[in-house]
């Protein structure tokens, strides 16, 4: 009997779930499609590649199953399901059994649903994460891990009404709603939108070349080169529910987080864990320290050096005036 993606929990200890924004580099470093390796088992992993959603063919198969030799992996294979029929295809479903990464590229996330979602495919891709094997999509790839998938809606930083319409995704990620080439394509409008009407989803923007990778207690790390844009509509007051036609929305109390390479965020306490430059936010709690005379050691020199380099960036006047 197939999982129902709606119930997965932190118990289960499945694979990450890794949303890429698209555009990820493939000529350069490839440190996105690099992670999807290392996270997948190094050159032993068992990676299938499914370019349903893509207009380019074979092409597109044909590229990553190149890139992915490229990096080390020997055992990769493509498939193309271009219907339901053939989305219950027992080899298909083999294959997604055997793997320990799928990967899904981009293209139209709603042919990617249409053939996907509710068939024995898109079933063994959630039974395959459950075990432990990773899931990554790019773009479209990257939607449909939603339970709700961002189907289509333009750009622009103006939330309106009927800016974006939802369809059922793979439910890998039941409580967020992922969107791509977010920053680049000026897609906030839609995902503060989305939000502010489902309050109890978590927005989650994923820049080009950037990754959102979830592991299974719901903690988001990013790598790559962009940013991951978080949206908290947890105390949100909004006109959504009373906007007609392409009204624009009002919307007061979203938490906004920007997230480079290394942060880290719990998506289910909606907190920020730790980021480049900043000390483990779980440090920060407690008694802050004070510090007397007494507490300095006997025989404790100043770091004359160490702490005239951390001034150095003062000006001679700013330097004078402490003086005075």
């Amino acid at each position: 009997m197939a999982a129902d993606p709606q119930i997965l929990t932190a118990v289960q200890a499945r694979g990450v779930v890794m949303p890429i924004g698209g555009a990820e580099d493939k000529v350069g470093r490839m440190t996105i499609l690099r992670e999807v390796v290392r996270l997948a088992g190094g050159p032993a992993a068992r990676i299938v590649v499914i370019s349903t959603a893509s207009s380019l063919g074979d092409e597109i198969t044909h590229a990553y199953l190149q890139l992915f030799a490229q990096i080390g992996v020997t055992d990769v294979v493509g498939i193309r399901p271009e219907s339901r029929d053939q989305a219950g295809d027992p080899g298909l479903v083999a294959a997604v059994e055997r793997s320990t990464a799928i990967f899904m590229t981009g293209g139209n996330q709603v042919k990617l649903a249409t053939v996907v979602v509710g068939t024995a495919l898109g079933a063994a891709i959630v039974e395959a994460n459950l075990r432990g094997a990773v899931v990554a999509g790019t773009s479209a790839g990257a939607s449909i891990c939603s339970r709700h998938m961002v189907s289509f809606g333009p750009g622009g930083t103006t939330p309106k009404f009927r800016i974006a319409h939802v369809s059922e995704g793979l439910g890998l990620l039941a409580d967020v709603i992922v969107d791509q080439h977010f920053t680049q394509r000026n897609r906030f409008g839609r995902l503060f939108a989305l939000v502010a009407a489902n309050p109890g989803q978590l927005g989650v923007g994923v820049d080009e070349d950037t990754a959102a990778i979830i592991d299974s207690a719901g903690v988001l790390e990013v790598k790559g080169r962009g940013v991951v844009t978080v949206v908290d509509g947890g105390d949100v007051v909004t006109t959504a529910y009373t906007a007609t036609g392409t009204q624009p929305l009002m919307i007061s109390g979203l938490v906004l987080h920007t997230l480079p390479r290394g942060a880290r965020f719990d998506t289910r306490s909606r907190k920020l864990l730790t980021a480049p430059g900043l000390p483990d936010q779980q440090d920060l709690t407690g008694t802050p320290v004070v510090t007397t005379l007494a507490d300095v050691p006997v025989g404790t020199r100043p770091r004359t050096r160490r702490i005239a380099a951390e001034g150095a960036h003062m000006t001679t006047e700013q330097l004078r005036r402490r003086s005075v």
